[in-house]
């Protein structure tokens, strides 16, 4: 698949957290025929946006209208825009946000033979008791641990069970850190919390293990993937012919005690790490355990991708984002 320069790549959530680096991304390689979608409000993300190149910038509720008769200008849609507050209860809300809005923006595409990639997410393996792997007849064995989950669970099912899986494209991101996830709040990731604790003389607090004969505190593990890797994988999909779901993450299940060492290594201190109980409403709701099995993936890639070390990765990201208060 080859990307022409009088055609648009709509990308849903381009001004979020994954989406912006993206756009990133692309304009470093002189892409600029770009369609945002997303929803500003009074957030923050905004500044994502700025020193970046793009067409327009539309509203979630503009996108279907903008659309209409359009068709032919499009070369692509990159589905990223989603609730992705894995504390969110509003089930009504996130079957609306998350799987039905995925629907009718897929139906579109498919229709018109457009090249469809989806963020599908690993929420979706649960507790990880199934394995990480991204075969797609499994996804009915999979047991989410929380609504958000479910809610990506429920578009990958519907592709499987439209038969549709071999025409469009959906990534399981595993737990992706990075510039310009700020705005994320509670939904960012821990090195944003892990920074003014160790600045301000603080200790790290990670949460105890709540499964103490697998996992010792602070060992519990997650697969890390820095956004620079990510987006270098994005973008091989989008210029690739691959479909079907597919693990993105490191393929590395690092600990968590590890993550804040890294983080203190980039600011030059020693570490101290303090151990705190795990909120009620979070123990059953929690992956001790995470790791991307990326055979499939690699597969797939037409570059193989030199992923960063997770030393590496906090370093630039630390000093070269955080500390700084910049964007990518």
């Amino acid at each position: 698949m080859q990307l022409y320069d009088d055609q648009l790549i709509v990308i849903t959530g381009g001004a979020g957290f994954i989406g912006s680096c993206f756009v990133r991304y692309l304009n470093d390689l002189g892409m600029t025929n770009i369609i945002i979608v997303d929803d500003l409000g009074n957030s923050e993300k905004w500044k994502n946006l700025v020193g970046k190149k793009f067409v327009d910038i539309l509203s979630k509720g503009q996108l279907f209208s903008w659309l209409d008769g359009k068709e032919r200008l499009i070369e692509a849609i990159v589905h990223l825009g989603a609730c992705t507050d894995t504390m969110e209860t509003d089930a009504s809300y996130l079957l609306e946000n998350n799987y039905r809005y995925s629907v009718r923006l897929a139906e579109y595409a498919l229709k018109h033979e457009i090249r469809f990639i989806y963020a599908s997410s690993a929420a979706t393996y649960g507790d990880g008791s199934d394995g990480f792997s991204d075969d797609e007849n499994n996804l009915y064995v999979l047991q989410p641990l929380n609504m958000y989950g479910f809610s990506k669970q429920l578009f990958d099912q519907w592709a499987f069970s439209e038969g549709v899986l071999d025409k469009v494209t959906g990534l399981k991101f595993f737990n992706v850190f990075g510039p310009n996830e700020a705005h994320k709040g509670r939904m960012a990731s821990a090195i944003t919390r892990m920074v003014p604790q160790i600045v301000n003389g603080g200790t790290v607090k990670l949460f105890k293990s709540t499964d103490p004969s697998k996992f010792a505190d602070g060992e519990q593990k997650r697969d890390f993937i820095y956004i620079k890797s990510l987006v270098e994988v994005l973008y091989d999909f989008l210029t690739n012919d691959a479909t079907g779901i597919y693990n993105i993450g490191s393929g590395r299940a690092s600990t968590w005690n590890e993550l804040a060492t890294a983080v203190y290594k980039a600011l030059g201190k020693p570490p101290q790490i303090e151990y705190i109980d795990m909120p009620a409403e979070l123990v059953n709701k929690y992956q001790n355990y995470s790791c991307a099995d990326m055979s499939k993936t690699y597969g797939a890639l037409k570059n193989p991708v030199i992923q960063t070390s997770l030393d590496d990765a906090v370093l630039d990201y630390v000093g070269n984002y955080i500390v700084t208060g910049k964007t990518w």
